[in-house]
């Protein structure tokens, strides 16, 4: 969960550069009511701090390979998010996952050998420049409160991915991970939409646990957010059932979800 280096660019981003008063000293942020960068995801990292709120709204599910990391499914299918339209202005209510709102800025390692993270932003978002209007970045050579602001979002929202990244770590060696699959027989179609290439926890599994493991992840804080997940599954239909109101379900089936970030 931690951040990318520029070499590999996070989701959204196009590019990166760390902020500094000697290059950024009179730029302004401007918000917005639109995330056209939002538009087309579908599948968006979700901390553990954010699973009780995002589980009202959307599933949750763990993507595949070695390294798994919770995601917020906004869609089933590539390019697909039901909650936004193609400007990315919301279409209803929901939960936006903290690395949506921390855009266009983020904490990165610029240099492989380097110990602490910087301040970055993305400068191709049209959000941070040289504007005459918005809010200053700096106070003369100082961070303003906006930027500070900005920099404990940031941190705030590392720590938490290191709080993740300990979640997932504790699932797999409990062995409770494994290959999701979902089958979703709409009343017109003669053939099931089966979504795979995500991972999830094994219900049974989950079940089956013991009283000294069921203590241990209720001391640490797991249990709830393993039901959270769960719970949040049987909004995949409810994403589809979205999906096709609004003519966005694909012609052929099946198809993994792509949950690569």
């Amino acid at each position: 969960m931690a951040s990318q280096p520029p070499s590999n660019l996070p989701l959204f981003y196009k590019n990166l550069q760390p902020l500094s008063t000697n290059q950024h000293g009179s730029f302004r942020a401007r918000t917005t009511d639109k995330a056209p960068h939002f538009a087309s995801a579908h599948a968006i990292p979700l901390t553990v701090d954010e699973f009780i709120h995002a589980q009202r709204y959307m599933p949750i599910v763990f993507s595949a390979g070695d390294n798994p990391v919770p995601l917020a499914l906004t869609g089933l299918n590539e390019g697909v998010n039901v909650f936004v339209d193609q400007e990315g202005k919301p279409l209803q209510q929901f939960y936006v996952p903290a690395y949506v709102r921390r855009y266009p800025y983020v904490l990165a390692r610029l240099d492989q050998n380097a110990q602490e993270l910087s301040l970055c932003f993305d400068p191709q978002s049209g959000l941070v420049g040289d504007f005459a209007d918005g809010t200053a970045l700096f106070d003369g050579d100082k961070p303003s409160e906006h930027l500070n602001a900005v920099l404990k979002f940031c941190e705030d929202f590392e720590v938490a991915g290191q709080r993740t990244t300990a979640f997932v770590k504790e699932l797999q060696e409990m062995d409770l991970l494994i290959d999701g699959e979902v089958s979703i027989q709409p009343t017109d179609s003669e053939t099931p939409f089966v979504y795979r290439g995500f991972r999830m926890v094994d219900e049974q599994k989950f079940r089956d646990l013991h009283g000294d493991q069921l203590r241990k992840i209720n001391q640490n804080g797991i249990l709830p957010l393993i039901v959270s997940h769960l719970f949040s599954l049987s909004l995949m239909r409810d994403i589809f059932g979205r999906q096709m109101a609004q003519g966005k379900v694909p012609n052929q089936a099946p198809e993994p979800i792509p949950t690569g970030v």
